[in-house]
Formats: structure tokens, sequence, C-alpha cells
């Protein structure tokens, strides 16, 4: 038995704790994997960490000790309870019992009295929010460095591939626009206990100092491409006249060939380039400034 799985088991035990499926819980015991989480997130002194969801501490241990500061955020009471007294001794570790979906993160990292340098977000996220909690961090434009999570393999693939590859979805644009993404280690299900049904995989998520293409409305830009992608199999004309993003077809084909793009084109074919110069002309077509 490693040493992090009798670790975890007896923590469970002390503090009568069982995973909680309703909040997707999965605890990582696999040594291997908790060490290239902190390598690659690269925590140095002058850093402020927030992790999310840190469950019983396995990530939180190490990155106390790397860290200027750790923030944790927890939703589920008795992991507080139980993070609260493990780590009673450690002055850089602080615990908030809240939603991360809910709580102002611009506002507690403006309130930090402590000199921090960069700050970065390190968290194994629960499967079933992991997309709301990754666009909450990159829309809220936060000051971070760096996001560092471990999420689904499916999801991460999306995150992971450059606009108009196979894989690419609506989020891949998002993420894209917000960061450059790179892949760090695929993570089997015997790592957890209780063993999720699928395959994980650790991203880090580099913040840009500089979006990849100007475009003054981005809110209108990602939701052009919501509505492509609403309707996946059909084509790019198609998906937008049927969300009358274009008022009619005959509109849609004709800014189509405005910017020499195919009219049968799919939507994950195309690049955020393409997408941020197609926004320009339906706003200009609707007078929208």
């Amino acid at each position: 038995m490693s040493t992090l799985l009798e670790e975890t088991k007896l923590i469970m035990n002390k503090f009568h704790i069982k995973a909680n499926k309703s909040l997707g819980q999965n605890f990582l015991i696999c040594e291997e994997v908790v060490q290239a989480i902190i390598e690659s997130s690269k925590i140095q002194k002058e850093d402020l960490v927030i992790e999310i969801g840190p469950g019983l501490g396995t990530l939180t241990k190490y990155l106390l000790e790397k860290a200027g500061k750790v923030i944790c955020i927890e939703l589920d009471k008795k992991m507080v309870n139980l993070l609260e007294s493990r780590f009673l001794n450690n002055e850089n570790f602080v615990i908030l019992n809240q939603d991360v979906l809910k709580v102002d993160l611009r506002s507690i990292i403006q309130k930090e009295t402590t000199p921090i340098k960069n700050v970065k977000v390190v968290a194994n996220l629960p499967y079933y929010i992991t997309t709301p909690i990754i666009m909450k961090l990159l829309e809220d434009e936060l000051p971070l460095e760096s996001i560092t999570v471990m999420i689904q393999k499916e999801v991460a693939n999306r995150l992971l591939a450059i606009p108009g590859q196979r894989e690419t979805g609506a989020i891949t644009y998002s993420v894209y626009y917000y960061a450059q993404s790179e892949g760090v280690l695929e993570v089997p299900n015997h790592s957890f206990i209780p063993e999720p049904e699928v395959t994980s995989k650790v991203i880090k998520l580099n913040i840009r100092k500089k979006p990849p293409v100007e475009i003054e409305k981005k809110e209108m830009m990602f939701q052009i491409i919501k509505c492509a992608f609403m309707q996946r199999r059909k084509t790019l004309l198609n998906a937008l006249a049927n969300t009358n993003m274009f008022s009619n077809k005959n509109e849609g084909i004709e800014i189509l060939k405005n910017l020499n793009i195919d009219i049968n084109i799919r939507p994950e074919k195309l690049k955020l380039e393409d997408y941020a110069n197609l926004t320009k002309l339906i706003m200009k077509k609707r007078n929208l400034k």
C-alpha cells in the first residue's frame, strides 16, 4: 500500500469522512500525480495560490510548503473542519467555506495584504462543474498567471485543442482567447479513491497578457461561437441561420463569401480570427456598436 493511500485512509477514518458523490469527490492517492501537479504549477514563495476544492488537503500540504500563501475554497463543511484542524499551525493557510462559482475572487485577491508577486490557481476540480469554474476564472479576467487543474480527459482534450482541430468545441475558442494551454499528465482512474469512471488529465493554462485577436465585443463573438456549436453536425451557415445570427440564409451566404469562407464549412474548422472577422461583419450589418 502506498504511503499516500495509507495517509488518505487514516485521515478519512480519523475525521469520519466518506466521499460525497453529489459534490464529485474523488481523493487523489498517487504520489507521482501530486508531484506532477506541484512541479508543473511552478509555485514559488512570492506566489499566492488559490486552491479550489482542496478536499482532504492532499495537494494543500505541498502547496503550503512552496507558496507564500494558500487560500482554499471548499464548499463541504466537513472538509473545512478537517482542513482547519490539519493545517492549524500553518500561518500561510486560509480556508473559505464558500461556493467558488459565487465567491468574489477579485475582491479576495485585492484585499490580500501579504506581499505577492503572482497569483496562481491549482485544483483537482469536480468533473460536474469543471467548465463553469474554468470559464469563471477566465471570463472574470482575474490577475492570474496560470491555472493548473486536473479534469476529465475528454474535457481536457477540448481545452488543449487548437481552433480548427478535430476535437475543437466552443470552449476551445474561449480558452484559446484567454490562455495558452499545455498538457501535463494523463491520470488513470485507479489514482483515486473512490475510482471515477473516467480517465483524468492534468493541464495548465498560462494566462495571456494580450488576446490573440483584437475585437471590441468579445461577448458577441463568443455568443456567435456558442450558436455555431449548438448544432455541431450542421454547417456554420445553417447553424447560424437557425439561431438567428444571420437574419436569413441569403445574408449568411453573402457574409461568408465576403470573408472568403466556404459556405459549406463546419464550425470547428474556423480559426479564432475567422470568428472575430465574422463577428465584426455581422455587427456592421446590424449597425451594432
